[in-house]
């Protein structure tokens, strides 16, 4: 029934896209369609822009380095928040992540993000490793 529920929600108009439990918030900010979405073992590169929830301040953003974040996708080689978040994204396509601590840095805190933030990241899922754009 969840799966049907989630489904439901990912054929909404990107607007209207928003998929919540309590640990995450994912909307979509700019839907785009593919036959391949992503899937937990696949190596992505993804554009983002970290902010704290708490007073907007940026912590970080891989545009500002013009290169984006390499990773494999649900391996925890990122946070939770970001394994669970990107999944069946289609490149090009746009994300805003809401990250409560639990599925973030939790009590402890990183650089300059404190202890027990509430983090918001604006994702770009730039491309998805080995697939090619007929695949796409």
């Amino acid at each position: 029934m969840k799966v049907l529920a989630l489904l439901s929600l990912l054929s909404l108009p990107a607007a209207l896209a928003v998929i919540n439990n309590e640990h995450l918030k994912t909307e979509v900010v700019e839907a785009v369609d593919c036959a391949r979405k992503t899937v937990a073992g696949d190596k992505i590169e993804v554009h983002y822009r970290g902010t704290l929830e708490s007073d907007g301040s940026e912590f970080d953003a891989s545009y500002n380095r013009g290169t984006p974040l390499s990773f494999t996708v649900g391996q925890g080689q990122v946070i939770k928040g970001w394994d669970q978040g990107l999944l069946d994204m289609c490149p090009g396509e746009k994300r805003k992540l809401t990250i409560q601590p639990d599925w973030a840095y939790g009590s402890r805190g990183v650089g300059p993000i404190p202890a027990n933030s509430v983090l918001i990241f604006e994702t770009e899922l730039v491309s998805i490793d080995g697939v090619g754009k007929d695949e796409l």
